[in-house]
């Protein structure tokens, strides 16, 4: 390997770690969930690495199709900022939609009581929540409903990175292209690519082990809604403050 190549791979590296750290999106939303929906740290693992492939995979789609078109890089980071847009509005309707959820949750899981009457004029009452203890069968459809949300929830996040653009990583194989340096490419976005997938998986699994030394007490009924602001909170931040 020649010293350019050596120069492309430090770059490589370092803009894939650099752009990964910087932007909270590519970590939070999986902090969150992790905590709200109790993920062990393999799935938590496989989530964070399948939606980085699709965050990787997305960027250099879209940049072979313009190498193979031969677009200018102008047009494609207009394409490329219409998939950010995409992206932000995706993660701020789930965000919102899971913390009005999460709210839901707690609301329906609070504590009440039930008045029984029986003959002769006897009658109890008991205090009990809908989450575990007192089960009917007309809550069947919703538990039903409840399981098919939770498994949903990867593929969101999913579909979410694959909107989500790579900023530094067009421009770079658009350039190396130009140079028809076909082993700068490869050797540019696998590096890249690895770097930012490895970033991401770290530093959820950092923050991940952290928070499980908080005690939330009674506000942990709330971390649904504590995870969808979280995703609603990175939204903005991607639409309104380019981050």
């Amino acid at each position: 390997m020649n010293s350019q190549l050596y120069i492309l791979a430090f770059t490589a590296a370092s803009l894939g770690f650099v752009h990964t750290v910087l932007g909270p999106d590519h970590y939070l939303p999986f902090v969150a969930l992790s905590k709200a929906r109790k993920w062990s740290n393999f799935k938590t693992i496989w989530i964070t690495i399948v939606c980085g492939i699709g965050h990787i995979g997305g960027s250099v789609v879209l940049g072979a199709i313009g190498i193979a078109f031969g677009l200018a890089i102008s047009k494609l980071n207009y394409f490329d900022s219409i998939r950010g847009n995409i992206a932000g509005w995706l993660l701020i309707t789930f965000g919102l939609v899971y913390a009005l959820w999460g709210l839901r949750q707690v609301t329906k899981n609070r504590i009440h009581s039930h008045a029984h009457f029986h003959a002769h004029g006897f009658w109890h009452k008991h205090d009990h929540d809908h989450s575990t203890e007192h089960v009917h069968p007309h809550f069947e459809d919703e538990t039903s409903a409840k399981k098919s949300y939770k498994s949903l929830t990867p593929w969101l996040l999913f579909l979410i990175f694959i909107f989500g653009p790579c900023e530094v990583l067009i421009p770079m194989l658009m350039y190396l292209a130009y140079q028809h340096d076909t082993v700068g490419i490869v050797l540019f976005t696998s590096i890249f690519g690895i770097v930012t997938i490895a970033t991401m998986t770290v530093v959820v699994l950092l923050m991940k082990y952290g928070i499980s030394f908080l005690k939330f007490g009674k506000f942990e009924k709330y971390s649904h809604a504590l995870a969808g602001t979280t995703l609603f909170l990175c939204g903005v931040a991607i639409q309104f403050l380019g981050l």
